[in-house]
């Protein structure tokens, strides 16, 4: 009876052990031949970005790419710290911007999975002071009338950017700079993001719900109806639902002080090359991220992040909500998150395209006239940065650099030819 309780202990530390082992090689770099890339292929890929580098086009990168659940491709290219000579490494960490708000997509689909919303209902019942809200409406003098909202706006709206709610440039931009609410950057604000949003919801919006693709501060919106629905703030609702069952150790919206010295400098593009942006700046600059005063929780644009990290939410996505033995949200979610939604709305910048609850979708791929898949969902951030996932070639890329503004766009016109160009299956 003694050996049968050894064996069977034996037995149960060795599966264990088995199933730990499995969730440490989950998402690792692998030949890419076995995952049905070209070795020699993708040496195109690495040696166009190494010349963006060499001629001063982009300060350095870290570009993951990943099928069939684990990594193909993960370089890093130039310098993190181009006057301190300090080479980029793939584990180095930057400000993904807008990449943030397919994370707080995903907060708000968690909701209303645990029965806490749903995203058909107004914002209103949630946050009062988006019960009634305002329209500019442009006239024929260069003024404009402030007009009263068709209809309330709806969580579906804010998802869709269909709420008609800008960056604060719009029509009535001098009430928005009057309010000092204009652009995406918060990182350097004493003002917890819920009192923001209250102040914004009394500002004249740019287009009535559902009428048009504006886009602007709506994820900022949903953040800050995360943190009224579920008691916590952002940082803390995301941190303990997605960041940490998915073992993104390095995404924060605002840095340790450990980790400071993995932060990519921001560079600017300048008529004779790359210079350092101004610190701290303002959205343009190095940020607030270090130094601030880490009180406001930006929704749409105020994650740091790294190349692997990303690649694992987004890993989580192509897996239909699960990763590791750990499910985020249901397959139905994945699937309502990833269609189009804005069918009757043009998309605004890329023919063949329209948007899902958080992700830009590849409707028509010849009218859109690039590589890639029907199907394929993604987008990208302020710093120059993009990443999408291709569920037909069960694929994911991730591309992290950080240039505000740029001049150059070929990277991203490059990047997809050469990714697509090296699968050989």
């Amino acid at each position: 009876m003694k050996l049968q309780k050894k064996l069977y202990a034996l037995v149960l530390l060795l599966a264990i052990l088995s199933q730990s082992n499995i969730y440490a090689q989950s998402f690792t770099e692998t030949q890419p031949e076995k995952l049905g890339f070209s070795s020699e292929r993708l040496d195109y890929l690495t040696k166009t970005f190494e010349g963006f580098v060499e001629d001063d086009a982009l300060p350095g990168s870290v570009i993951l790419v990943a099928r069939k659940g684990e990594i193909a491709y993960y370089k890093a290219f130039g310098k993190r710290d181009i006057e301190q000579n300090d080479q980029m490494e793939k584990s180095d960490i930057f400000r993904i911007a807008s990449q943030t708000k397919a994370t707080v997509s995903v907060g708000i689909m968690i909701l209303q999975e645990r029965g806490l919303l749903t995203i058909s209902e107004p914002v209103g019942k949630y946050i009062p002071e988006f019960n009634k809200t305002t329209v500019a409406v442009a006239d024929q003098d260069g003024g404009y009338t402030i007009e009263p909202a068709n209809r309330a706006i709806t969580v579906r709206d804010l998802l869709t950017h269909t709420a008609g709610v800008g960056y604060g440039n719009g029509v009535a931009a001098d009430k928005w700079k009057e309010a000092g609410i204009q652009g995406w950057y918060f990182a350097d604000r004493k003002e917890p993001i819920l009192e923001t949003v209250k102040r914004m919801a009394k500002l004249p919006f740019d287009a009535q719900p559902g009428e048009r693709f504006v886009y602007g501060y709506s994820t900022d919106i949903l953040g800050a109806l995360i943190e009224v629905v579920s008691g916590e703030d952002l940082n803390e609702f995301l941190s303990e639902n997605l960041f940490q069952p998915l073992g993104m150790k390095d995404t924060h919206f605002y840095l340790p002080k450990d980790k400071k010295d993995r932060l990519t400098v921001v560079y600017s593009a300048t008529e004779t090359g790359i210079e350092k942006a101004p610190n701290p700046g303002t959205m343009i600059g190095q940020g607030a991220y270090l130094k601030g005063p880490r009180v406001s929780y930006s929704g749409g644009a105020g994650l740091l992040s790294t190349v692997y990290d990303y690649g694992r939410f987004l890993q989580m996505m192509l897996n239909k909500g699960e990763l590791d033995g750990t499910r985020i949200l249901s397959r139905k979610s994945v699937e309502l998150m990833t269609v189009d939604h804005i069918a009757n709305i043009k998309f605004p910048w890329e023919n063949g395209t329209g948007f899902g609850l958080g992700f830009s979708i590849v409707k028509e791929l010849g009218t859109r006239g690039t590589m890639g898949s029907v199907g394929e969902y993604g987008w990208g951030g302020a710093y120059h940065s993009s990443y999408w996932v291709d569920p037909s070639e069960d694929m994911l890329v991730v591309y992290l650099t950080q240039v505000i503004p740029t001049k150059i766009s070929e990277d991203h016109q490059k990047l997809p030819v050469l990714i697509y160009q090296a699968i050989v299956d």
